[in-house]
């Protein structure tokens, strides 16, 4: 189907959508994957950018994600449709917990073999980094449909917020190489911390766990006990032929630079630096460690003396401890130390609206 086809295709779903006219489609039963062969994109990469659509993807559909949450065979369905409408052929499953990663290890070995042409993921930056950690590093391409609360890494990569303009952008089949970090040989396509954050997650799932709390209200509590513990981890940073020694509370890893900017915190204007930013926390006591924080929310950090950054391509982070939790991309792993980081330019292939950034 010509571009122009798929995108009326895709505006014309989304606006049945939002008026409330859209009727779920039966789907004929279909294998998990595909067998069907599939043709090879167009091109091949030229420097990071792909072209030509793929018509037979395999979507990775999060049951849990908060967009699809509500009613999640009900929105498969649509999304069904919608890439029927696009002149796609979307093999859709729908996972939830533990699962993802079974799914995502069968959908790699498939788009390896040729069965299928990209690989679709629906939910949060968790989804994506499970997806992300199995095809970094081949010529497998990645559409995203951001499902999530935030969706950080699908803002910052430019991918439509509206599900029928990312619909539309997988159907068009451009794709743009970035960057990826790594740390133990594990991925990152966000970020990657020490301390407090961490810390609170691990204790935030313990609360839930032990008292069913909500989410949010979980992590309230779980902040307020770690500023009472407040934790100083000592840390060697080696990078180069420079080296630091930190007594800190936090310390965080950025694939590619994080805007410290007012109304611009957090986000990234470039994932193809080849970079890690590496920003260390001075604040040595828990009111001094949230004034800090808020004046980062204020775009004022450098206007301390609290924060260090560093540019890199490698790192190495030592502590005395033998293991640390570390968190990536939200979630929190148990990693022996030393730390090891490394940027991997370019490893991830990204299916992007042509003029995304």
């Amino acid at each position: 189907m010509p571009q122009s086809s798929a995108l009326a295709g895709c505006k014309d779903w989304r606006n049945r959508w939002r008026q409330g006219r859209f009727k779920a489609v039966p789907q004929p039963a279909a294998p998990l994957i595909p067998e069907a062969a599939i043709s090879p994109a167009a091109a091949s990469p030229r420097d990071g950018v792909s072209e030509g659509a793929h018509h037979s993807i395999h979507v990775i559909l999060n049951a849990s994600a908060g967009t699809a949450a509500a009613d999640p065979v009900g929105f498969e369905d649509r999304l069904g449709e919608a890439f029927r409408a696009a002149g796609v052929a979307a093999s859709i499953e729908l996972v939830r917990g533990d699962a993802i990663v079974a799914s995502a290890r069968r959908a790699t070995d498939a788009a390896r073999r040729g069965t299928i042409g990209a690989i679709v993921v629906g939910g949060g930056d968790g989804t994506i980094h499970t997806i992300a950690g199995m095809v970094a590093g081949s010529d497998i391409p990645v559409g995203i449909l951001p499902l999530g609360t935030l969706n950080h890494f699908a803002r910052d990569v430019g991918v439509p917020l509206d599900l029928g303009e990312a619909v539309a952008a997988i159907a068009a089949g451009h794709s743009r190489a970035i960057d990826v970090g790594e740390v133990n040989g594990t991925v990152f396509v966000n970020n990657s911390s020490v301390g407090i954050y961490p810390n609170m997650v691990v204790d935030r799932e313990r609360l839930r766990d032990r008292h069913r709390h909500q989410k949010w209200i979980a992590m309230a509590i779980a902040f307020l006990r770690v500023l009472h513990r407040f934790p100083l981890r000592r840390l060697r940073v080696r990078a180069g032929d420079k080296v630091a020694n930190y007594r800190t509370p936090c310390l965080f890893v950025g694939n590619n630079r994080y805007d410290l900017r007012f109304l611009s915190v957090g986000r990234r204007e470039a994932l193809d630096e080849g970079l890690l930013h590496v920003y260390v926390a001075r604040s040595s006591t828990p009111w001094g460690f949230v004034w800090f924080a808020v004046r980062t929310l204020l775009g004022m950090a450098k206007r301390t003396n609290n924060l260090d950054e560093l540019a890199v391509r490698d790192a190495e982070i030592t502590t005395p401890g033998r293991q640390l939790f570390v968190a990536l991309d939200g979630e929190v792993q148990r990693l022996a130390t030393p730390l090891h980081y490394r940027t991997r330019p370019r490893a991830l292939r990204v299916l992007l609206p042509r003029d995304s950034r």
